[in-house]
């Protein structure tokens, strides 16, 4: 399979990050490389860069699309969640900038084997890394009804959550669901089609797949991992595909970008808490209707942008 990534929000992650000669950054979801080409055009001609992706397909099309920079870009086929393990092991810290773009790829998800579109009929799977963890159809033969309609309603907002999920459960207990269709079946049975502007599918989707790959209590625990490995003045950029995942970013940079986390009723801090951010961006960047009509993966894209400040 071809692995071209239309990189989103290009234009303004540049301009938030402003890399220059000779400064390393961190690219910790590498994708294709579309991102880090501009990066390290910016930082010629001896500015390193690090690329983390725990798609094996991913890192291969980078390491392809990024040959023309050599030695200068280090590729990791691993998840973000050990960015402080392979950032120490290459000497990357006091970096100049690092880089999040989340949720999936148009490659992925036109992979037929791996289950991201409910469009394609494939094995149900959904993990970015398919050498590791649990693939989606066996997930589903571990849930209860309680649980799945927890993942349904708190990572997809999906309506009738608790229907749906019975209905799933109910229908594995009979015959494991194993592909994209199976599924499909059941949801479009239960929800009904053309009664959302969203189909109700594209919610179910992301519901699994972020809890499939742990996506969001992976985002937690990796961000604080990143003011360590900026210089200051160094600038971080995340850029968010849904609500979930714009939540953890945006409520994180708020607590890092905030002196004292005490209550308001609290006379004097006791929690000695300091700012190590300062926000770029009160609000998100959104892309513009150029580049939603371009591409239309862009148009729930979010960017959030920081400064670390002086230690």
């Amino acid at each position: 399979m071809s692995y071209y990534h239309l990189p989103v929000l290009l234009n303004e992650v540049i301009a938030g990050l402003s890399p220059k000669r000779g400064e390393s950054f961190i690219d910790c979801t590498i994708g294709g490389g579309g991102h880090a080409v501009a990066i390290l055009q910016r930082t010629a001609p001896l500015g390193r860069l690090l690329g983390l992706d725990c798609d094996g397909q991913a890192i291969i099309a980078a390491r392809e699309n990024l040959t023309p920079f050599k030695e200068r870009v280090t590729l990791i086929n691993d998840s973000y969640l050990y960015l402080t393990d392979h950032a120490l092991a290459h000497s990357f810290t006091e970096v100049a900038g690092i880089l999040f773009d989340l949720g999936f790829s148009s490659p992925q998800l036109a992979d037929p084997a791996r289950g991201f579109s409910f469009q394609i009929k494939a094995p149900l799977d959904l993990r970015y890394n398919t050498a590791a963890g649990t693939p989606a159809w066996q997930m589903l033969t571990q849930w209860s009804v309680k649980e799945l309609t927890e993942v349904l309603r708190d990572y997809g907002e999906v309506p009738q959550a608790g229907r749906l999920a019975r209905a799933i459960i109910n229908e594995q207990r009979l015959v494991p669901l194993t592909t994209t269709a199976e599924l499909l079946a059941i949801v479009d049975r239960v929800q009904g089609k053309g009664r959302r502007s969203l189909p109700a599918a594209t919610l179910v989707w992301q519901a699994l797949r972020i809890a499939v790959n742990n996506e969001l209590k992976q985002l937690q625990e990796t961000l604080p991992q990143t003011l360590p490995l900026l210089a200051p003045g160094g600038r971080l950029a995340i850029i968010s595909f849904h609500s979930g995942e714009d939540r953890v970013v945006k409520n994180w940079l708020r607590r890092e970008s905030t002196d004292c986390l005490c209550p308001p009723s609290s006379p004097i801090c006791r929690c000695g808490h300091r700012a190590s951010l300062k926000l770029i961006t009160q609000r998100p960047i959104t892309p513009s209707a150029a580049e939603v009509k371009n591409n239309s993966r862009a148009r729930s894209a979010k960017l959030r942008l920081a400064v670390k400040l002086p230690d």
